[in-house]
Order: C-alpha cells, then structure tokens, then sequence
C-alpha cells in the first residue's frame, strides 16, 4: 500500500516549473515530483537494476534453469 506525503511551502515558480516538466513528460506533478524524489534518494538506480535482472533473453532463461538443475542433484549416498 502507498502512502501519502503532503509538502508544505511550495513556491509558485517550483509549482510552476514541475507542472512545466511534468507535461512535457506527459505525467501528472504528482508523477513528474515522485520520480524526482526516488532519483534523489536512489531508488530509480535500485529499480534499473532489478530491471535490467528481469529481462533475460530466452538464451539466459535456458542457461540459468541448466544450472540450477545441475544444483539440484540429490547424492543420495549422503542421505543415508
């Protein structure tokens, strides 16, 4: 669930200026000062990461599940 933050003291030309942006990226000022707070505080960086671990090519899909088959083996000598 997301919470609410509400910032006090907003200057005009600040308002002004993220309405300004916030239209040239086609977003709300609600959208345009969120995704400048996550970029201030790194959060963006954190998710270009997990993005960039989330798209595997099917190549790499195949790879990685070989891999954990071949960890995957039960020696059973050694469950006796």
């Amino acid at each position: 669930m997301a919470s609410q933050l509400t910032i006090r003291g907003v200057s005009i030309d600040l308002n002004r200026r993220l309405t300004k942006l916030g239209k040239s990226r086609g977003q709300s000022v609600n959208t345009t000062a969120l995704k400048i707070l996550e970029a201030a505080v790194g959060i963006d960086a954190r998710l270009e990461r997990l993005n960039r671990y989330m798209t595997w090519s099917p190549a790499d899909a195949v790879e990685f599940d070989l891999a954990l088959k071949n960890q995957r083996v039960i020696d059973d000598d050694q469950w006796r």
